[in-house]
């Protein structure tokens, strides 16, 4: 089967996209992660993408053609495929010979791509300025549309709401796909198995970016450290490693190492009342993962280790507005070994890289978040 997904920037293509691949078993491409990929490589090309894409513009459709073209003609790509952000103007749609069995249109409002996108503007990528993020819109609305109608004409043309849920958009798509289809897999994505994400790192690593990440898909977060912060904050003390070290070492002495855990405990079984995924940030020591897992044998606990180079951890917690002076080597290796954190680390589930711009590192965790939430 060969898809084409068509929405605004901010639609949900790429979501949808990987769903429909693991739902479908034929393979996602999204023309735009190739183009960035391509933005990152010190050459000729790579500069001329990256310029592009930078100031907003469409890449000119005999250069898109080529490289989709070079990809299509790949062998995992023979019995079909779902493809992202491709063809976007009339032009390629004419040269795009490639027998497309459906293209489907995730259609939202453009003040709803704006708010959508705002939380992943990112220094790292000049693209996602807002301005840069509306010439796309106006872009979109001169050149796509048309292709849109195109389509529509054809009669292959499946009209999706996309403001709704990941999960009802992506039934709605299977229900334009076929009825059967519907009937063979909802079943099997709806979620009973009950999850936690326990995300762990070390200072600067992103933990608190990836606890709202997950806020923003309406999952509920439970901070392990903030019982720590706030008493520090109640007691008038100064947020410095000193004193980390003495309140967390003076709790396991008293509580045990996996204290944290069991100060936390009644939070998470609240929460799934209400939800299904509970995510913890700052999961720490090895111990509050058996204890958790000893506790709540029914619940399937994966551990999303983040991983940031040394002297990039360091720069973004000096830039913190609060508790900006703890990191270090001290730090570290407190959390490491004092705290037992190293087997966490080293056992986990997952690994995100995030020396990067925040949306990449989005783009990580909204993969793994697919991976854990529709795993069969």
């Amino acid at each position: 089967m060969k898809i084409i997904l068509i929405g605004i920037q901010g639609a949900g293509k790429s979501t949808q996209g990987n769903l429909l691949s693991k739902e479908l078993n034929v393979p996602y491409l999204s023309t735009g992660h190739i183009f960035r990929m391509l933005a990152k490589e010190k050459t000729k090309l790579g500069r001329y993408i990256k310029e592009t894409i930078n100031a907003g513009l469409l890449i000119p459709d005999d250069k898109v053609l080529e490289i989709v073209q070079t990809y299509l003609s790949r062998p995992e790509y023979k019995k079909g495929y779902i493809l992202d952000g491709f063809p976007r103007t009339l032009n390629q749609v004419k040269k795009f010979q490639n027998g497309v069995d459906k293209v489907i249109y995730l259609k939202i409002p453009d003040k709803e791509a704006l708010w959508r996108l705002s939380y992943r503007k990112s220094t790292g990528r000049n693209d996602e300025t807002i301005k840069a993020i509306r010439k796309r819109i106006d872009l979109f609305h001169k050149f796509t549309e048309p292709v849109i109608e195109y389509y529509r004409k054809k009669g292959i043309l499946i009209d999706i709401d996309g403001t709704q849920t990941i999960e009802k958009v992506n039934r709605n798509i299977l229900r334009g796909l076929g009825k059967q289809l519907i009937k063979n897999r909802v079943k099997e994505w709806s979620r009973k198995q009950k999850s936690i994400i326990a995300i762990v790192g070390l200072a600067g690593a992103g933990k608190s970016e990836a606890g709202n990440f997950f806020r923003r898909k309406n999952l509920p977060v439970i901070s392990f450290g903030k019982i720590l912060n706030d008493y520090v904050d109640e007691h008038g003390l100064k947020h410095t490693e000193k004193v980390h070290k003495r309140i967390r070492e003076q709790w396991r002495r008293e509580k045990g190492i996996d204290v944290f855990a069991k100060l936390n405990e009644s939070k998470i079984r609240e929460s799934f009342e209400n939800s299904k995924v509970v995510v913890i940030e700052g999961m720490r020591s090895w111990e509050e993962y058996i204890y958790l897992k000893n506790k709540m044998k029914d619940i399937t606990i994966y551990i999303v280790a983040l991983f940031a180079n040394k002297e990039i951890r360091y720069k973004r917690t000096a830039s913190r507005k609060k508790r900006s002076s703890l990191y270090g080597e001290e730090r570290d290796l407190n959390e490491l070994i004092n705290t037992n954190m190293g087997p966490t680390i080293a056992f986990a589930d997952f690994c995100i890289k995030n020396n990067f711009s925040l949306e990449e590192f989005f783009d990580k965790l909204d993969e793994v978040y697919r991976q854990i939430y529709y795993r069969l």
